[in-house]
């Protein structure tokens, strides 16, 4: 019953329609203006703006420039839980979990399982192709780079995880009435959003496959599990150990990371062995630790009637 949580809060639509409003404002205009400015100082005296992210990354520095981009995401997770605790007077537990208290041995859980699996397919991958990488370790600014990442990264993706599949998905999901739509909506946009990433001009529009797919992956995950903890531990994980371990001059997360991808980008089997055979197999994996079932009702059925939610949790509806 995670979308169902947001009757414990104010949840009319126009409450939800504002909202958005604020955390766009927070995350891409107030949030921005950080990076801004520093494009724009580091412009003075006739340099060319840079306008794409690894022009950006080019003129200010790869870690000043990957802190500045990671902070905008802060400015939106903090005008997330504004509009949480403010406009819907919800609780932030009841826009994390359907559970008493947040399950930390979940997320933890998540991201340990994916950062293992991530580590050993990049280690394959640059075994079995060691003339794709070079070694680009350099301990001071990678040591600036763990710092940065460990501090922001988990910020970036739960902005990601309470925007996308807490706010949206419940919202969409009391208007709808469904489970199936906010479901959809929420992937899709998840996916659209890396539209402008530079990994979409290299390798074409077949890359969506992966990150609408992942978008899809993280909301079965949160109406599978009836919250949020799973999807923050796995986005986690999965952006930070990407941002440490392998950079390249055609990514969005361009860092002094400890290897450098160096081959010609190309469309392959690494976009869709994940959404066809590995996010598969991570589901049943954690289906079968968490004793999941009923998934079609979970995952397409109805949303509980505000009435008989209330009812059958009347001692946990109190409004904060």
């Amino acid at each position: 019953m995670y979308i169902e949580q947001g009757y414990k809060g104010n949840h009319e639509s126009w409450r939800y329609i504002v909202g958005v409003l604020l955390v766009f404002l927070g995350w891409q205009v107030v949030g921005a203006i950080p990076l801004v400015g520093v494009v724009i100082f580091k412009s003075l005296g006739g340099n060319e703006i840079p306008m794409d992210l690894t022009q950006m990354s080019q003129a200010i520095g790869s870690n000043l420039f990957l802190f500045l981009m990671l902070l905008s995401f802060a400015f939106g997770l903090i005008a997330t839980f504004i509009s949480c605790k403010f406009l819907h007077n919800q609780s932030l537990v009841s826009l994390t979990t359907s559970r008493k208290k947040v399950d930390w041995k979940r997320v933890f859980f998540a991201f340990g399982l994916w950062a293992v699996i991530t580590v050993v397919i990049m280690g394959v991958d640059i075994y079995l192709s060691p003339d794709d990488y070079t070694f680009n370790f350099e301990l001071q600014p990678f040591l600036i780079l763990l710092a940065i990442s460990v501090l922001l990264i988990p910020i970036q993706t739960s902005f990601e995880e309470y925007f996308m599949r807490g706010y949206l998905m419940q919202g969409l999901g009391l208007i709808a009435g469904n489970k199936w739509f906010p479901l959809v909506i929420t992937s899709s946009v998840f996916g659209l959003l890396h539209l402008f990433n530079p990994e979409v001009e290299k390798l074409g529009f077949g890359i969506m496959v992966y990150y609408i797919g992942t978008g899809f992956f993280l909301g079965i995950l949160t109406l599978m599990d009836e919250g949020l903890e799973l999807a923050i531990g796995f986005h986690a994980a999965n952006n930070l150990i990407t941002a440490l371990l392998v950079t390249a001059d055609w990514t969005a997360f361009q860092t002094n990371s400890i290897f450098r991808d160096i081959s010609e980008p190309e469309l392959g089997w690494d976009v869709f062995v994940p959404v066809l055979v590995v996010y598969p197999i991570l589901l049943l994996v954690f289906s079968k630790k968490y004793g999941w079932n009923n998934w079609k009702e979970r995952l397409t059925g109805k949303v509980m009637p505000q009435e008989q939610f209330l009812t059958e949790n009347a001692s946990d509806n109190v409004l904060p």
